[in-house]
């Protein structure tokens, strides 16, 4: 039944039928499915090839199961299914074809598979020739029942798999079984219908083809010459296909044919037929695919016969052309491979060409002259050119020459070599001369020529390691280099050492010329020096700055004492005398020192100049040049003392953070007294003219804030730029600064230095994740959090630097808590900023914005606290905030007394003496009282740490939410309250501070108890909290009874115990009320007369 619906047409029913198949190949016993068999050829042959790609998949995956479960069984059947099982191995639908080899790899170990394959060889090859010579789309399907467009596409898709399963057979058959197949692909071959698919429409059909030529040509090559004729016009009369899918199998064919059919230039007209073709291509740049084509054309030219390139001259110069002529198109200049894939080419073939023309001056002339010289000026012109890699391909090339002509050393190859590189030399001096002896010189053509210089001085080794490893053609003769144990390896551009990112280092060392050919470095210097001298005659004459940047290049690269002696000319030692005598010894003995004092100098501190960054590149070049880091010290000592202004120390200070190799020759420098002394009186300068708002330019003030914002916040390897001691006066200067902010008015703050400290302060705290805070530095941490923190009536601070200062503040505090780990309240931060917090709501008369403002830095600090791993740190710091109970008493105190109105009036409370002495006109009715704030504070407090659910110790959990239970209370009592106190319970309210709030909290029952044993102590207010508490949260009688049951008697009967009574009465029950009664009647039996008319015990 399974089988017979695998002959339907529809595609669900004929894919349900084969998985079905495969289930029942696993399910059912091998005796079973071995029954399957006889039938199974028929209907994979024809099944295998159908249209659907889901069909043609699943029958592979269910010949899969069927060859596990018969195994070799399957083998009398083998040679019926081989030539389909082959061609399902090609399928075009990738999945289809690999679930075809895993079947074959299922059936056959790969040590078996050519065994198979020769097994079945003669029905294979039978089966693919009659797919490529006798089919056609109707014989392949049904023209009666399948559209044309469906018969096409399968037609295209098995002559396809046919020519690739034939390459297949081909690949795996071994070498002894290929002479018995000859006749057949000698049949085929004869076939001019199989020569036909090499121009096919199909550009799949065309690739199968060049690939099923290239494998004839490896395996049957006799056969291939005997059809000499037809291969060399069917492949190369191709050259020009440029389709991607077509292309690389076209080439690899191309050059097989060469290989193999040495006389295939006889039956093509390569001058009218091919090479225009080639031609066109290269021009074109390859067409887009000039990886594809370009990485062949070495190879191909290095295949043809002299009889084809005859005359040479001509020929080598028309090919050379065509394909420097693709550099020009569009595609090529946008496109990184593209280009580099050209460029390569180039010079691959012209290393080839020159190899096998030396001695001819008419070739070596045209290759130097007409193509190398000219393709480097193109280069220069357009920098799109340069992300090829153009300059490292002539330093690649220049380097086989000088080492072949080093290895050859006195035989007449050397001496052609020798030739060829002084004409390169010559004219590549006359190219860069006419290029930068212009005043003004193009950009472009001024950054080419500087970076192709810098490409040239490195040494062949540093060039190949900033190269990716690819295939490389090498020549016969060409051997590669080796590499001696002492040879120093130094760093490709985009390495870097750790912690650096290396912008703008220099690409040697001076030694590195050692390394550097003698063929090439005299010519080198000669170049550089000549371009150097006329770069500063242009600097001196008329000022060119694209000069004088060239010239910062060159040096950059090329920092020699001859150099550096070019640029002096005769110009004598003027500034020596004015110098301190070893600064003077060293201007008269090295002449870049000479030249830093009497030109460079000068050009710093030129006031128009904007940009001098690359001045400050001048100045490192001339340090290199210095023996030691003595003697480059003592230069920038004297230079900052006296000569160098503000912005020029920032840049070199840049220069020095932005490169490993330019920190390495400053570090003396940067960790000296001089410049540290100087960056501390510049602190102090700054910092004192911004407290007296004196005018000053923004950017003479930005810069120099810049200076110390660098120093304080860059590190290396964790450690500071400058030394240490200088850091911490500097912050020293910046608390100061912040701590007179206080007393400024806001004009006078819009104008000061806060701005910038914050600024600085900023990039101090962000940047110090290694490095540990200084004491300093936690001083500067609370002012920054006390200017937060504090009412803007009080700081005078705008908003914009309110809101600098939190940002600057919350970053400190980033790395106070990651450092603090462990140590709680011994940061010297949390225990002043704890005692300062106490002070504030206790002791300073707070306004409900002052309170608020207070309490959102707090939560501020609160949160950042909960970032550290330390997770009692909260607790530690609540606790340190806590007052004590002689301070809690002293604010209850000071609580005014008229709340006692409404309670005494309502029968509530009892007294017996007069208590109203204070009254609300009497105080300051716009601020609140300290036990109010105090209890803010600490119910936000605990708030966030419940939240987080940190454990509080001593019970202060319990503490703080009866204080605050007690300013409720208070406030809740007072006839018309004053305005800030409904303020008061209106911001508690938003912040979710309310009394049903902070009674559920904590354990009601622990709460509850406290407050009953402050009832009986105290009473007044107290015992009103208990009456609330016990109705708001609905606490039963006997949870009432069991707190009071605790004590022996209510007697002596204080104002305290009197209270709690009147509290606790409505709320027990009548019989728990007459047992109270029956408790107090026998003490007031013994009482005296005078016992009674008192209540104080």
């Amino acid at each position: 039944m399974v089988l017979r619906k695998l002959s339907k047409k529809d595609v669900t029913t004929k894919l349900k039928a084969m998985q079905e198949f495969g289930t029942m190949c696993i399910e059912r016993d091998a005796e079973i499915v071995k029954g399957v068999l006889p039938y199974w050829p028929r209907i994979f042959c024809k099944i295998s090839l159908d249209h659907d790609r889901r069909v043609r998949e699943a029958t592979q995956q269910a010949f899969e199961k069927l060859i596990l479960k018969v195994k070799k069984h399957l083998a009398p059947y083998l040679k019926s299914v081989m030539g389909y099982w082959l061609l399902a191995q090609c399928d075009t639908y990738p999945p289809a074809a690999s679930a075809a080899k895993d079947a074959f790899a299922a059936a056959f170990p790969p040590s078996k598979q050519p065994e198979a394959i020769a097994f079945c060889k003669d029905e294979i090859a039978s089966v693919l020739q009659d797919h490529l010579i006798k089919e056609t789309p109707d014989s392949l399907s049904d023209p009666q029942t399948v559209p044309e467009e469906e018969r096409e596409a399968k037609f295209h898709r098995v002559v396809t798999c046919s020519l690739l399963a034939l390459k297949k057979l081909l690949c795996l058959i071994p070498e002894h079984e290929l002479g018995s197949l000859e006749e057949r692909f000698r049949s085929l071959l004869s076939q001019s219908k199989f020569w036909k698919y090499g121009k096919h429409s199909v550009p799949q059909i065309r690739a199968a083809y060049f690939e099923l030529v290239s494998a004839l040509c490896q395996r049957i090559p006799h056969l291939m010459r005997d059809e000499a004729s037809r291969v060399s016009s069917s492949v190369l009369l191709s050259i020009d296909d440029s389709d991607p899918i077509v292309c690389p199998a076209l080439w690899e064919a191309v050059l097989y044919t060469l290989t193999t059919v040495e006389d295939c230039w006889l039956h093509v007209n390569a001058r009218k037929s091919v090479f225009p073709k080639l031609s066109a291509v290269m021009r074109d740049g390859g067409r887009g695919l000039a990886p594809v084509i370009h990485p062949n054309l070495l190879p191909f030219v290095s295949k043809l016969p002299q009889s084809v390139t005859d005359p040479k001259l001509d020929f080598f110069r028309d090919f050379l052309t065509s394909l420097v002529a693709g550099l020009s198109t569009e595609r090529i200049k946008t496109s990184l491979s593209e280009c580099s894939a050209v460029i390569s080419a180039f010079f691959d073939c012209l290393r080839f060409i020159m190899q096998q023309n030396l001695g001819e001056k008419e070739m070596e002339e045209m290759l130097i002259s007409d193509q190398l010289i000219p393709v480097i000026d193109a280069v220069l012109k357009d920098q799109r050119l340069q992300d090829g890699q153009p300059f490292d391909c002539l330093a690649e090339t220049l380097s086989s020459w000088e080492a072949k002509a080093d290895m050859e050393k006195d035989n007449e190859t050397a001496h052609s070599l020798e030739k060829v590189l002084l004409n390169f030399w010559e004219r590549l001096s006359e190219m860069c001369f006419k290029k930068m002896n212009e005043p003004e010189a193009d950009v472009k053509s001024v950054l080419g020529v500087s970076n192709l210089l810098q490409v040239l001085q490195k040494p062949k080794g540093l060039l190949k390691s900033n190269k990716k490893k690819v295939g490389k053609v090498r020549f016969a003769d060409e051997m590669p280099e080796s590499h001696s144990a002492n040879e120093k390896h130094f760093p490709s551009e985009g390495e870097s050492s750790e912690g650096w990112d290396p912008v703008a280092e220099p690409l040697l060392s001076r030694n590195c010329s050692d390394l550097v050919s003698p063929l090439r470095k005299k010519p080198l210097e000669d170049l550089v020096c000549r371009l150097a001298g006329m770069s500063i005659s242009f600097v001196n004459e008329q000022k060119s700055e694209q000069h004088l940047r060239f010239l910062s290049t060159l040096l950059s690269s090329f920092s020699s004492t001859q150099v550096f002696q070019t640029l002096l000319g005769d110009e004598g030692q003027s500034t020596a005398k004015s110098r301190p005598p070893e600064i003077a010894e060293l201007i008269q003995k090295n002449p870049a020192v000479q030249f830093l004092y009497q030109k460079l100098l000068g050009w710093l501190n030129e006031d128009q100049r904007q940009d001098a960054g690359f001045l400050v590149d001048i100045l490192y070049s001339a340090l290199r040049c210095c023996e030691d880091d003595k003697e480059r010290k003592d230069v920038l000592d004297d230079l900052t003392e006296v000569d160098l202004k503000w912005n020029s120390v920032l840049q070199v200070i840049e220069k020095a953070c932005s490169s490993s190799e330019k920190h390495a020759l400053v570090i003396s420098w940067l960790k000296g007294d001089i410049l540290g002394e100087k960056l501390v009186t510049l602190a102090d300068r700054l910092c004192n003219k911004g407290l007296e708002s004196t005018v000053t330019s923004e950017p003479y003030l930005s810069e120099r804030w810049a200076l110390l914002s660098l120093v304080l916040s860059q590190h290396v390897k964790s450690d500071y730029l400058i030394g240490e001691v200088y850091v911490e006066r500097i912050i020293v200067n910046l608390h100061e600064t912040l701590s007179k902010a206080k007393k400024l008015s806001e004009a006078e703050n819009n104008d000061s230095s806060v701005s910038f400290v914050c600024d600085v302060a900023y990039d101090y705290f962000s940047s110090a994740k290694g490095c540990l805070l200084m004491p300093s530095s936690e001083d500067l941490l609370l002012t920054l959090f006390q200017l937060c923190a504090q009412s803007r009536g009080k700081t005078h601070l705008p908003d914009i630097l309110i809101c600098k200062l939190k940002n600057t503040w919350l970053s400190g505090m980033s790395v106070l808590v990651r450092q603090t780990g462990c140590a709680g309240l011994q940061s010297a931060f949390l225990r002043s900023s704890a005692l300062w917090l106490k002070g504030q709501v206790q002791s300073s008369p707070l306004d409900i914005p002052s309170l608020q403002g207070l309490l959102s830095t707090v939560d501020d600090l609160l949160n950042k606290l909960l970032e550290s791993e330390d997770t009692s740190l909260l607790g530690v710091y609540i606790a340190g905030v806590m007052p004590d109970g002689r301070e809690w008493e002293t604010m209850r105190q000071s609580l005014p007394m008229q709340w006692l109105h409404r309670p005494l009036f309502e029968g509530r409370l009892s007294l017996n003496y007069e208590c109203f002495t204070t009254d609300f006109r009497e105080q300051d009715t716009k601020t609140l009282p300290s036990h109010l704030c105090t209890s803010a504070l600490l119910s936000k407090m605990i708030i966030v740490a419940l939240k987080k659910e940190i454990v509080l110790e001593n019970n202060e959990l319990e503490k703080i939410t009866a204080e605050l239970l007690y300013s409720l209370q208070w406030c809740a009592e007072l006839d018309n309250p004053p305005a800030a106190l409904t303020g008061f319970q209106e911001m508690l309210e938003k912040m979710n501070i309310t009394f049903d709030d902070l009674c559920g909290l904590g354990n009601t029952s622990d709460l509850l108890h406290l407050l009953f044993n402050r009832s009986m102590e105290h009473g007044t207010l107290w015992s009103l909290i208990i009456a609330k508490l016990i109705l708001s949260q609905s606490i039963s009688s006997d949870e009432v009874k069991r707190h009071y049951e605790e004590k022996e008697s209510f007697f002596p009967l204080t104002e305290g115990n009197m209270h709690t009574i009147q509290s606790l009465c409505p709320f027990l029950s009548e019989e728990d009320n007459r047992e109270l009664v029956a408790r107090c009647i026998p003490a007031l039996l013994v009482w005296t007369k005078e016992d009674l008319y008192t209540v104080n015990g």
